[in-house]
Order: C-alpha cells, then sequence, then structure tokens
C-alpha cells in the first residue's frame, strides 16, 4: 500500500515555459505564498463559497468577527464547525504533493492564508499560517490552547454551542485571524524573512487583494528576489512578477517540481 497521502487526481503533464524552468532549475532554497485557489482545487470552498445551505443568508463578514462572536457564539461556532466538517472530508491536491515532494530535494518554506492543513497533510514541513488554521483552538477569554473533544456536525446546524475552556470555562474559538484583528507575529515575521533569503518565490492561487499578506510578494521584489505568479487569473501582483503562469497549482507544480527529477536523469 502507498504511503503517498490521499489526493484528488493527478493532472497531465505539461511543459513548463522555460524562462520559468530556467528559474525553478537555478534555485537552491523556494519560498511560496499560497492563497485560496490552492486549496479551491482540493473541494475547499473559499471564504464566500462556503455560504451555502441554511448560510447562504448570512454575510461571512459578519461571522468572522470577535463581536459576532462574543455576541453569538453559537451561531459563530455552528459555521466554524461546518467549515471544518468540509475541511476534513478534502485531500491535498496534486500542487499540495508537489511542493512536498519539491521540499524534499530542496528547502521549501511555505506562508499560506489557507486555514486548512493541506500543505502539512501532504508532506510539507515549513508551512507558517498568516491566517491562522481551524484546527488550532483556542479560549476567547484566555488564550489558552484547547486540546479537549470538539463535535463536529455531520449536517448544517444554525447554532451550536461551543466547547469550554479547561481552565477558565470560556468559550473556545477557532485558531483563525478575524477581521479587525492582528496577524500572528510569529507567523507573519517568518513570511517576511522567507520573502528576501531565498532565490525563488511562488505566488500561488492568491488574489493579492487581502493586506498585509499581499505585500509579501513585492517584499521579495524589492528585496532582488525572482517571482513567478501561478493563477489562471491576473491580480494586482501580475504586472510586478519576473514570470507569470496562467495555470492552477494543480497543473503547474507538479511540472515545475518534476523539472528536479528531470535534472536527476539527464
Amino acid at each position: 500500500m502507498s504511503s503517498e497521502p490521499a489526493t484528488t487526481d493527478l493532472p497531465e503533464p505539461i511543459e513548463v515555459p522555460e524562462p520559468i524552468a530556467e528559474l525553478v532549475r537555478s534555485a537552491s532554497t523556494v519560498g511560496v505564498l499560497t492563497g485560496a485557489g490552492m486549496s479551491a482545487e482540493s473541494g475547499v470552498p473559499t471564504f464566500r463559497d462556503a455560504q451555502t445551505g441554511l448560510w447562504a443568508r448570512y454575510d461571512p463578514m459578519t461571522l468572522a468577527t470577535p463581536e459576532a462572536f462574543a455576541e453569538q457564539p453559537d451561531l459563530v461556532w455552528a459555521w466554524y464547525a461546518w467549515r471544518l466538517r468540509l475541511m476534513q472530508e478534502v485531500a491535498p491536491n496534486a500542487g499540495h504533493l508537489a511542493l512536498a515532494r519539491w521540499g524534499r530535494r530542496v528547502p521549501v518554506g511555505i506562508a499560506t492564508q489557507n486555514v486548512d492543513d493541506l500543505h502539512e497533510r501532504a508532506g510539507s514541513i515549513d508551512v507558517a499560517h498568516l491566517h491562522g488554521t481551524l484546527f488550532d483552538l483556542r479560549c476567547f477569554d484566555c488564550g489558552r490552547p484547547y486540546h479537549g473533544t470538539v463535535e463536529i456536525p455531520t449536517e448544517q446546524v444554525e447554532r451550536l454551542e461551543p466547547p469550554h475552556c479547561q481552565v477558565c470555562f470560556g468559550p473556545v474559538r477557532p485558531g483563525i485571524v478575524w477581521f479587525g484583528e492582528m496577524l500572528p507575529a510569529e507567523a507573519f515575521e517568518r513570511a517576511q524573512a522567507l520573502a528576501v533569503g531565498v532565490d525563488l518565490l511562488l505566488v500561488v492561487g492568491t488574489s493579492g487583494l487581502v493586506q498585509p499578506a499581499a505585500g509579501i510578494p513585492l517584499l521579495a521584489k524589492t528585496s532582488g528576489v525572482p517571482t513567478i505568479e501561478l493563477n489562471p487569473d491576473e491580480t494586482p501582483f501580475s504586472d510586478h512578477a519576473d514570470q507569470v503562469w496562467r495555470t492552477t497549482a494543480a497543473v503547474g507544480l507538479p511540472a515545475m517540481a518534476a523539472l528536479l527529477d528531470d535534472d536527476d536523469r539527464d
């Protein structure tokens, strides 16, 4: 039985544009900034796409705030518990697996805006979560990590009482960054150091609209680090990238990682 993580169907191999191939082959250290497009190919709904079923009548912007949780913890927790269920049901895609494989050849550091754990499940080790993760729970009142049991509904429910802190009995919240909150300092510092300390930075599946994460590629650019954007759509960073490849993560990243395998056979 294979030990490779479960994944979505692998794409047909495609040819990497030569200017991009040259950057990939010459990079002894690689940084990657990933956004929602990276996980969307695994079936993880984007922030707004998650508003289906009974959640369709709610604006996610009003749910993803500390004020909303303080006022209606059972409503907000039910929404995040459902998102957690959705993430548990998906698998790393070919792009996640390609980055993990690439990381076994040269150091690859990842800074992600995604709150899932698909990079880790694929086998990547150096991952900084700029917006936190749904899986790192903590107390809303005292901030202590929560390691107790969590009830995850199998169907959408509109109200679900959150677990309670094992120390102060306060309500437990998801370990993500809500609107109005600061990014985790350690994760953001790791992302900044990554942007200026690698031979190549990939910008994959991110809209480039959410600050301060959107400033990471520009930091790399001003520091002289070559940048490649992988995105089927144009973004605010497109005009600044050294190379742009209009493809998806699950298609482009396996082809790029395979270049290192090709070099071994030469």
